[in-house]
């Protein structure tokens, strides 16, 4: 932290601070302060991982609750060994229009349901700093003629549609992501989901017109939930099965 503002002081100086504007100097600090913020949550990413004796590279699985406002990082430390929860991500903002799945191209949805991230699917070059597309519609979205394209999980903190996040949270996510794809990981599952559909939380929605898709979807929550395991699945009738 010393040296961090050691470093800023010694450039102001080379810049001649009292030829500068007091603008100038607010967003110059402004910006360090952004910076560093960057470095110290990429910090707190390095120190999970050497705690839990996991490194970048390593399977990652990634779980986002709307209603929470949360997405979390799981990894594994060994093939066959169960993922653990490595870090959660506040959530921004995932569209105008709450919870529920995403219907048709420009509804302002976030999607819900299970998908699949490979390689050709990251953006290095966002406009929303790092992207990674989710893959929708993916099996079950295309079964029920659901619509939509570009539907990601990128930085920048806004959204119409997508899972946005903060620069720095994207970050880590991207890199996490992007590690485990280079290292030989075929895809990333991304599930997407309401809210944490434990029985009793699923219970108080019975009147809503998702309850039968939140249903059909609680099946995949309590399969990761008892198993710690990327979910194997297929859409049969128009539904999710999950094998064991």
């Amino acid at each position: 932290m010393l040296h961090y503002f050691s470093t800023t002081t010694n450039l102001l100086a080379k810049f001649h601070i009292c030829h500068l504007s007091f603008p100038f100097i607010f967003f110059f600090l402004l910006s360090c302060q952004s910076n560093l913020a960057k470095i110290e949550a990429r910090g707190s990413l390095t120190k999970q991982l050497e705690k839990e004796g996991l490194h970048l590279g390593d399977p990652v699985l990634i779980r986002i609750f709307k209603a929470e406002r949360r997405l979390e990082l799981w990894m594994q430390k060994e093939k066959g060994a169960h993922y653990i929860l490595v870090q959660n991500y506040p959530i921004c903002n995932y569209g105008k229009k709450g919870l529920g799945p995403k219907f048709k191209e420009g509804d302002g949805r976030a999607p819900e349901g299970i998908y699949e991230v490979q390689k050709s699917q990251l953006n290095p070059k966002s406009k929303y700093h790092l992207a990674f597309n989710l893959g929708y519609p993916n099996a079950y979205d295309r079964a029920h003629r659901r619509t939509g394209s570009y539907l990601m999980v990128h930085g920048d903190c806004v959204s119409i549609g997508c899972y946005a996040m903060t620069d720095a949270a994207i970050e880590e996510i991207y890199g996490a992501v992007a590690a485990a794809l280079s290292a030989g990981q075929s895809s990333v599952q991304v599930h997407c989901y309401p809210f944490a559909l434990a029985p009793a939380a699923l219970e108080k929605h019975k009147d809503s017109p998702y309850f039968d898709f939140w249903s059909n979807l609680a099946d995949a929550y309590q399969l990761f939930e008892e198993q710690k395991q990327p979910l194997v699945w297929e859409v049969q009738q128009k539904r999710y099965v999950f094998l064991p």
